[in-house]
This record gives C-alpha cells, sequence and structure tokens, in this order.
C-alpha cells in the first residue's frame, strides 16, 4: 500500500476503484450506471476534497442533527426523570444519546461555563477599610476562601475559620510578600477548576456503587445503577447551570430541583414504597456526601501543594 497521500486532483471525479478497500466500481453492463455506494464497505464512490461546510455538518450532526437525537434525550430526561434510563435499560436505545455521551457533553459545557462565570467563588479583595499603604507598608489585607478569610490588619496577620496548614501557608507568603498572596490564591483556585472535572467524574461511579449496596435484593448488575447515576448527573448539572445564572429564582429553582429531581427519578427507576425509598435515599446522599468531602478536600490539597 502506498505510503503518500492522495493529491486533490486524484479524488476528482469517478475513480474506477473504491479508494477505501479497493473494490472494481465499473459497471458489469455496458450502460450500467456507476454504483453511489462501494458494493464491499459501503464508502461513497465519489469522494471530494472536505469542505468547511462539511465539517460544520459533521460536527452538528453528531450532537444537534442526528434525527434530534439530543434534543429528544433532553426533553425526557428534563420532563420525566428517570424514564430515560427506564428507556434505556429496557433496551430502546436507538433514538437517544447514549448515557457517556451525553454525561460527558453536558459535563463539559457546564464545567466551561463554571470556569467562566463563577470563578469568583474564591475571592481575593481589598477590605473596606483600607488597601496597603505606601507610607508604612501597613493596612488591611483580606483573603476570603469561603467561609474563611484571612489577610493583615493594622500590620497584624489574622486567620478565621480556616485550617491551619491553610493559615500557615498564606502567612508565609505574606511574610515574603503580601502583594504575591493574590497570584498564589488566584493560581490555586486555576488549579482547583482545572481538576473540578476529573473530581466529578469519579464522584458518578461511587454514586452507582452507593446505590448497588442499598439495592443489593434486587440483583441489578452495577452498569444499570451506573446508567441511572449518569442520567442523574446529567441533570444535576444542568441544575448547576441555572445556578450559575446568579438570578435568585433560576439559583432557588436548581436547589429545589435537584433533591426532587433524584427522588423522582429514584421512583419511577427503582419502585417501591416511598418510606423505603426515602430511606434508601437518605443513605445515599450520607454515603454521597462523605465522598464528595473526601474528593473535594483531596483536589483542594493537590491544587495547594500540587
Amino acid at each position: 500500500m502506498s505510503s503518500t497521500l492522495p493529491s486533490p486532483s486524484s479524488l476528482a471525479g469517478e475513480p474506477s476503484a473504491c479508494l477505501n478497500c479497493g473494490t472494481d466500481l465499473r459497471p458489469a453492463t455496458p450502460g450500467a450506471l456507476r454504483p453511489h455506494y462501494c458494493p464491499a464497505c459501503g464508502q461513497e464512490t465519489n469522494v471530494l476534497p472536505p469542505t468547511l461546510r462539511e465539517f460544520a455538518q459533521q460536527f452538528g450532526g453528531a450532537y444537534f442533527s442526528t434525527e434530534g437525537a439530543l434534543w429528544r434525550t433532553l426533553k425526557l430526561l428534563l420532563t420525566r426523570p428517570g424514564e430515560l434510563t427506564r428507556q434505556y435499560l429496557a433496551g430502546r436505545r436507538k433514538h437517544y444519546v447514549l448515557p457517556l455521551r451525553l454525561y460527558l457533553t453536558i459535563s463539559v459545557i457546564v464545567l466551561l461555563a463554571l470556569r467562566l462565570l463563577g470563578s469568583d467563588k474564591i475571592e481575593i479583595k481589598p477590605d473596606a477599610a483600607a488597601t496597603m499603604a505606601a507610607e508604612n507598608k501597613k493596612g488591611v489585607l483580606t483573603i476570603s476562601l469561603g467561609n474563611g478569610r484571612a489577610g493583615l490588619r493594622n500590620g497584624v496577620f489574622f486567620c478565621e475559620n480556616l485550617p491551619d496548614w491553610v493559615c500557615h501557608r498564606i502567612q508565609r507568603r505574606i511574610d515574603i510578600s503580601p502583594e504575591s498572596v493574590a497570584t498564589e490564591v488566584n493560581a490555586v483556585k486555576e488549579r482547583f477548576l482545572s481538576n473540578l472535572g476529573a473530581a466529578m467524574f469519579l464522584l458518578v461511579p461511587s454514586y452507582a456503587f452507593w446505590l448497588w449496596l442499598v439495592y443489593f435484593k434486587r440483583r441489578m448488575r452495577y452498569t444499570e445503577h451506573l446508567v441511572y447515576a449518569l442520567h442523574l448527573h446529567c441533570a444535576w448539572f444542568l441544575c448547576v447551570a441555572l445556578m450559575l445564572t446568579r438570578w435568585w429564582p433560576l439559583v432557588m429553582a436548581g436547589v429545589l430541583i435537584v433533591p426532587v429531581y433524584a427522588l423522582l427519578a429514584m421512583k419511577r427507576v427503582y419502585g417501591g414504597r416511598w418510606w423505603a425509598l426515602l430511606l434508601r435515599a437518605m443513605a445515599v446522599v450520607m454515603l454521597h456526601a462523605c465522598a464528595l468531602a473526601m474528593v473535594m478536600l483531596a483536589v483542594g490539597l493537590w491544587a495547594a501543594f500540587g
């Protein structure tokens, strides 16, 4: 086989053999039409150099066209909690986006939006009283990390509601150069957001494992719980997208939808009595909260010291 790429001119016109598998495309009888697709491999017989429009169609076809697969999937996901999982487990999969592909698509978009719109969750701001005074290098510098604060107040270091190791790290930076604190915290923030997507992806299999534990007597396969976990986290990511708008009605809607959607989806997929479902849901929530806390701590440590 030749190792050189075909020239554009060789793609023009109608080749006598399939460019993919080499099958002879010449009509067997005089006057017969040349096939539009190779009878052996199915590739188009008249291959032309790709255009920018074709590239756009290829991208859009995978997610937006495809007979409306994405829109059909999102409509079912949002309007009937748990039904998308039921359809998949029942074998009706052709007309919907596959669970993992759907999760990756939604999570990447929402995490990108979080990085662009929600990157100020870790704030570095001067206190309202004053900034660093140029005359005596004393003043007020406040670093807000969630509910904790640290910095300088009248030239004296303070640290409130933060772990000791975080306080020591900030104090060392301030002792070297107060102005370098902003750069350091910004770098930690960027590393944290960069690793957040991988951390969230690891939480999906753990959520499925908790479901497998609480529904052990159902004899369901772990992968069936994983499909439900992927669909549920897709819905949760869309709720996060609502919260990123920072418009309080949408923020409140996102907060309320998260637990309600999970219960309705769990009821539709697993069935059973409500009291038993609520007990299982509480167990899964507690286990998942512990896993989430450990993962977030690991990401925070990696961001601070990685």
